[in-house]
């Protein structure tokens, strides 16, 4: 029986339209650049903050982030970076009686501003205050620790199949393949997202779906 439903946050919660953007503005890059070599690096398998070293060569993306903080141009996020179904979405799972979390891989500083949102949810986090990141198997065992639930009760929601899908179900959780933001787009059709259980390409989907599971 599922008890729980686990979303991922960048590109499944949030658009990451604003935090690259402001990446381009410190970088004093055209936006559409940062978003172009994104793209690139993501195609080639790599880590996306590549794209910010191929910018700026060297770059100590967390000393950076530090730097960021200090001079008032830090990570931001605000309504406007929902994706428009969040907030509907997240609400029927709970009028459902699911447990409802979203942890993902960012900063400690990011779980703060989440949790600033007012989510219908039960909990927030975030890999930067768990000291571990997906796709460690420590990370999905922490994740069903947070949730009081076994892997096996639990659904988890995400776009990166390599991040999300593959150690999910790895983990014992059933999976769900959302199909929204570059990694969701990019490898929809790919052999790790046909590991998920399901496949949607909005958070209003998610009801119907595991509702028989």
């Amino acid at each position: 029986m599922i008890r729980a439903v686990v979303f991922d946050v960048g590109e499944t919660i949030t658009s990451d339209r604003r935090f690259w953007a402001d990446w381009a503005d410190w970088l004093d890059a055209p936006a559409y650049t940062v978003a172009a070599l994104v793209g690139a690096v993501v195609a080639q398998g790599r880590d996306n903050a590549d794209a910010l070293r191929l910018i700026r060569p060297g770059l100590d993306v967390a000393a950076e982030y530090a730097v960021r903080e200090a001079s008032g141009r830090g990570e931001r996020l605000e309504e406007e970076d929902l994706y428009p179904d969040v907030r509907e979405g997240l609400q029927a799972l709970q009028n459902a009686g699911y447990w409802v979390g979203v942890v993902g891989n960012q900063t400690a500083r990011a779980a703060e501003l989440l949790r600033a949102l007012g989510l219908p949810v039960n909990a927030v986090a975030t890999s930067g205050e768990w000291g571990v990141a997906k796709p460690a198997p420590a990370f999905f065992a922490r994740l069903s620790q947070w949730s009081g639930c076994a892997p096996e009760q639990i659904v988890h929601v995400g776009d990166h199949p390599a991040n999300d899908v593959v150690p999910a179900r790895a983990a014992g959780m059933r999976t769900v393949h959302l199909r929204r933001g570059p990694w969701g787009y990019l490898w929809a059709d790919s052999a790790g997202a046909a590991q998920a259980d399901w496949h949607a390409d909005s958070l209003l989907d998610l009801p119907g779906l595991i509702a028989g599971a």
